[in-house]
């Protein structure tokens, strides 16, 4: 009997083990719902990727979602704006650029500009920030105006002088240069070099949406290494071109909102211990004070900002942020999140139109206000072609529906593009809260195109690097003191810190693999 059990054992161990692993391989190669296998060629083609490597891309570090009290770290309305009034909110994971955009990324953005549309003075005119902003009839600040920009001892400061627009503009940019390079890496697109040795750039700019949508494909585009086309019917070997569901491409580049800001500023996840936040903050730092309290870096300061009056930089032999101006974007410590300057050196721009009331208007999950409902226009409803502009890029136009169309519906609206339909509202940044034409200009200067910008500047008092103070300024204006950075939205699993908190075992071994996914750990 004793025998026996020796060799039972391990043999329903085994037993065991083997139904685990087809089991798990099956799940991963078979359709749990109906047991048609994927990415099998005489099936139909389906094929699903299991083995996704999301994760963020170039520049952005990962920001873990949470509750907190948005406008809570702000002990004292100093302004009486009562624009920041408390109010707990819901954040969803998300990326953020680890720096401030700086005047080597925008000088890249321009050279792509220049090489690939040289005969368009036009465009590239509009991408060029404002370096006017400088100026000021008092002051001598003429040589930034030429300087600032280009010089190579500032191209790794901030950029400033770029609009809302400006900024929006380079997000789509960065969008594009980033799926683009990710393809050209991977083969599913010609590489630099032979792209380069062919016509020297391509013959129509890459763009992700008309990518996805296969209408960017040819002679001189598609690469060697493009996936394998299962589809039936196909010849053997027929490739296709990278989709959404591969899980390859990254998800847009965008302005943060103003919610997502303030939360990544005040980096509460190093506060927080079970679940409970255990000390708030002021600033992205700990403690009420300006100036570091650590032994070694005691009485330096936290951020780039101004004093007092008259006081930009301190006293020469020892000067107190180093900064007359801006500094570099990794200039002093990152906070809990690991993002620099999220209080001083520039304001940044964030996504959200202004309202003063906005935190009694808005949902208490990923708060924003500035909806303005856009669709791809269609030039062709029937093959799904996408109408694009001479850019290469698509053209939107106004939603007609808050909900799918049907096909009857779709082909209507294809048939006469401009129509912006008459029961839809498709501009809802205003929440309902027009803008009073009579007052606008005489006692208030708020419209529909007045932005919010967050964390103070070079230029401004401390007040101001609190990160629930707010202001606003057009969306076409741009200052000296007013830079941006880039967000991207997360996808998949919300938890990022699972090492810190206990869980099921089933459930914590699926987020382990989920987070190594992310390449996070």
């Amino acid at each position: 009997m004793r025998t026996t059990n020796t060799y039972f054992i391990p043999a329903l161990l085994l037993f065991f083990c083997v139904s685990l692993f087809v089991s798990c391989k099956n799940r991963s190669g078979v359709s749990p719902k109906t047991g048609v296998a994927y990415n099998d060629p005489y099936n139909g083609g389906l094929q699903i990727n299991r083995k996704v490597k999301e994760g963020p891309g170039p520049g952005l570090i990962v920001i873990e979602g949470g509750t907190f009290v948005m406008g809570g770290s702000l002990n004292e309305d100093i302004t009486y704006a009562h624009d920041n009034l408390r109010r707990r909110v819901t954040v969803a994971s998300f990326y953020m650029d680890e720096t401030e955009v700086s005047n080597a990324d925008w000088l890249e953005y321009l050279h792509w500009l220049n090489q690939n549309f040289p005969d368009d003075k036009e465009l590239y005119y509009n991408a060029l920030p404002d370096t006017l902003v400088w100026r000021h009839p008092l002051s001598y600040n003429e040589p930034y105006v030429d300087l600032y920009l280009r010089h190579p001892a500032y191209q790794d400061y901030p950029v400033v002088g770029v609009t809302w627009e400006q900024a929006n503009d380079y997000c789509i940019w960065r969008t594009d240069r980033v799926n683009e390079h990710i393809l050209r890496q991977k083969g599913a697109l010609v590489d630099y070099r032979t792209l380069a040795e062919s016509q020297g750039r391509p013959a129509e700019p890459f763009n992700t949406d008309i990518y996805l949508n296969g209408q960017y494909r040819g002679e001189g585009i598609d690469g060697e290494k493009m996936p394998q086309d299962n589809t039936p019917g196909t010849e053997d070997g027929a490739r296709r071109p990278v989709r959404m569901e591969d899980g390859v491409l990254k998800q847009p580049y965008r302005l943060p909102t103003e919610a997502e800001w303030e939360y990544a500023a005040l980096g509460l996840v190093g506060n927080t211990e079970y679940g409970n936040i255990e000390s708030s903050k002021i600033y992205p730092w700990d403690g009420l004070g300006l100036r570091s309290a650590k032994r070694r870096t005691q009485g330096l300061m936290m951020a780039n900002f101004k004093p007092t009056s008259g006081d930009n930089m301190g006293v020469a032999g020892y000067l107190n942020d180093g900064g007359d101006i801006t500094v570099s974007v990794t200039s002093y410590l990152p906070n809990d999140y690991g993002l620099y300057n999220m209080a001083g050196n520039v304001n940044e721009w964030v996504r959200d139109v202004y309202r003063q009331l906005s935190f009694e208007d808005f949902q208490d999950f990923n708060p924003f206000r500035g909806n303005v409902y856009m669709d791809k226009q269609l030039e062709d409803s029937e093959t799904g072609v996408i109408a694009k502009d001479k850019y290469g890029r698509p053209i939107r136009i106004p939603a007609k529906a808050p909900r799918k169309q049907t096909w009857e519906e779709l082909q209507a609206a294809t048939a006469t593009p401009d129509s912006t339909g008459a029961t839809f509202d498709y501009d809802v940044r205003g929440y309902a809260d027009e803008t009073n034409n009579e007052l606008y200009g005489v006692t208030t200067l708020v419209n529909d195109k007045s932005r919010v910008y967050k964390g103070g500047s070079w230029n401004d008092r401390a007040y101001w690097l609190n990160p629930a103070t707010r202001r606003f300024m057009q969306q076409d204006e741009s200052d000296a003191m007013t830079g941006f950075r880039c967000a991207m939205t997360l996808v998949g699993s919300p938890e990022i810190n699972i090492k810190s908190k206990p869980s099921f075992p089933a459930n914590r071994t699926r987020a382990q693999g989920d987070r190594k996914i992310l390449g996070i750990f």
